[in-house]
């Protein structure tokens, strides 16, 4: 895809990988739409010359509202980043209403999208839908179960909704992140975690160069190990 004059939509667009990302777009000549709860963040994003919407796509109103907000403009990429971890571990309660938010906020919030916006794609010259799931949708770890099921389940899905699409001018892309600097891994002492930057650069490429996934970083390495033994992949994240 030629990213220059392009319109891009960027769910959590206003830190970690969405804010990179949409850095990057921008610099590349797209307009860049981002998103968030907090308004603080938005101010930020708006300086930076991003155009910046306040929602919560933790629930159905807010994507509706997102979408209605946007109504009749045209959109070139949507990039579904919005995440959040909603972890347990041993020993500690699974908080349900925190599994509700994660679990919308992960993988009903980028379906509601698609489904919002994808009419919208259809009719464009060229158009992207890029998901982002994670390494640990191929191997989770035993800290995120649901995490990590939101995100195998998105990328299921994503694998379908690209079959669909298969003779569209809509492409559909899966960016498979590694461990990130970010707010969300911020109390992970353990392990090496890659910039934000670089990562958010990886999916810019991918996006560029009409990839249909964007294993990235140490998730490269992964593909590989899995490749030649999906057990032997499965026990060392399930440790990590």
């Amino acid at each position: 895809m030629n990213i220059n004059g392009k319109t891009a939509l960027v769910t959590g667009g206003t830190e970690g990988i969405g804010l990179e990302i949409a850095r990057q777009l921008l610099a590349k000549g797209a307009k860049v739409i981002v998103c968030s709860r907090r308004e603080d963040l938005l101010e930020s994003a708006r300086l930076e010359g991003l155009e910046a919407i306040q929602a919560d796509l933790s629930i159905a109103d807010g994507c509706s509202a997102l979408a209605a907000a946007l109504s009749g403009r045209p959109i070139d990429m949507l990039i579904n980043n919005a995440g959040m971890s909603g972890n347990f571990g041993p020993g500690e309660p699974l908080d349900l209403a925190l599994t509700d938010q994660a679990i919308f906020l992960n993988l009903n919030a980028p379906l509601h999208l698609i489904g919002h916006f994808l009419p919208g794609l259809l009719q464009r010259p060229e158009a992207v839908v890029v998901n982002v799931t994670s390494g640990l949708a191929i191997a989770p770890r035993s800290g995120g179960p649901v995490y990590c099921a939101t995100k195998a389940g998105l990328r299921s899905f994503t694998q379908s909704l690209r079959h669909n699409l298969r003779n569209t001018n809509v492409d559909v892309i899966e960016a498979l992140p590694p461990v990130v600097d970010t707010a969300m891994t911020r109390g992970r002492v353990n392990g090496k975690k890659m910039s934000a930057q670089g990562c958010a650069a990886e999916i810019v490429d991918a996006i560029a160069a009409n990839s249909k996934e964007a294993n990235i970083g140490m998730v490269k390495l992964l593909r590989l190990i899995y490749s030649i033994s999906p057990a032997l992949t499965r026990r060392i994240m399930i440790k990590f």
